[in-house]
């Protein structure tokens, strides 16, 4: 499952989670704005960033740059590091900065590089593990946002169960119905997206206008995301076949993308679904 692109919709979603995960007042939240950014020189791109909308404060808040890992990757903070060294050069904010490294488990975490022991010692890097945030998911028990990142980290056999009780209780936000149902793809691939929604109990919801639009527009900006990160910022007119695609469409391109070896796979694929439609 590509938890990195599952906690870029819940950032997207609930912008008082990485608050919620750090142990900071939520009511911070209101002051952030979370978004992706590309720093241009090698086109690093970070998971996501929160900046403060208002500087204007005497107080400026930190800026909190977000990376994702879910697999062993030696260079993790090599890179990070690289990619936040680039963008306070790019952009040179008035803010101070801080790092949260998000481990799907505390296996994947390469540990800290002696070379930045400084900024892991301060705080300013923080590492925060799914496996092991007992402690934060029963702090809050109602949170919907944490709800979410337990069904993440959750063991299969309580997977639906927990599933249908956040499905209740978001009721009509079709993008909670959108998060619950990719993570429940990603935890059960074998089974078709057919099995996958008969596990929901608001069959109902699904099937109305605002749902479909809204999983219609997820799916699009999940797969420009995922396709800008394979090769880089596609140009407007691959953007605009995409964006005009059926759900149906988009949802098998969602799958073949994943063989895609170059740009080039995706313009015959693009080319092949024009010569269906004549």
């Amino acid at each position: 499952m590509r938890t990195d692109t599952i906690f870029y919709q819940l950032f997207q979603t609930f912008n008082t989670l990485l608050f919620e995960l750090i142990g900071e007042p939520i009511e911070n939240a209101s002051k952030y704005k979370f978004q992706s950014v590309e720093v241009k020189e090698k086109a690093f791109r970070f998971d996501g960033i929160f900046c403060p909308i208002d500087n204007s404060q005497f107080e400026l808040k930190p800026i909190y740059f977000v990376e994702v890992q879910c697999q062993v990757k030696p260079d993790f903070y090599w890179d990070l590091m690289s990619e936040i060294g680039m963008y306070l050069r790019q952009y040179k904010p008035q803010n101070d900065w801080k790092a949260i490294a998000i481990f799907s488990k505390r296996i994947y975490d390469p540990n800290m590089l002696i070379h930045y022991a400084e900024f892991f010692e301060s705080g300013r890097i923080i590492s925060i593990y799914l496996d092991e945030l007992g402690d934060v998911l029963s702090t809050n028990p109602e949170s919907l946002a944490l709800g979410i990142v337990r069904l993440v980290i959750e063991k299969p056999k309580n997977t639906v169960t927990l599933a249908k009780k956040l499905v209740a209780t978001a009721k009509e936000q079709p993008e909670i119905l959108k998060l619950v149902e990719t993570i429940l793809i990603g935890k059960f691939p074998k089974l078709t997206r057919s099995e996958i929604e008969a596990m929901f109990t608001m069959n109902d919801l699904k099937q109305t206008r605002v749902y479909q639009e809204g999983r219609h527009e997820g799916e699009i900006s999940l797969v420009l995301r995922q396709l800008n990160r394979r090769f880089g910022k596609l140009n407007d007119r691959f953007t605009n076949l995409i964006e005009n695609l059926e759900i149906t469409q988009i949802e098998e391109l969602a799958d073949q993308l994943l063989d895609f070896k170059s740009v080039t796979d995706l313009e015959n694929w693009l080319n092949s679904q024009a010569s269906l439609k004549k």
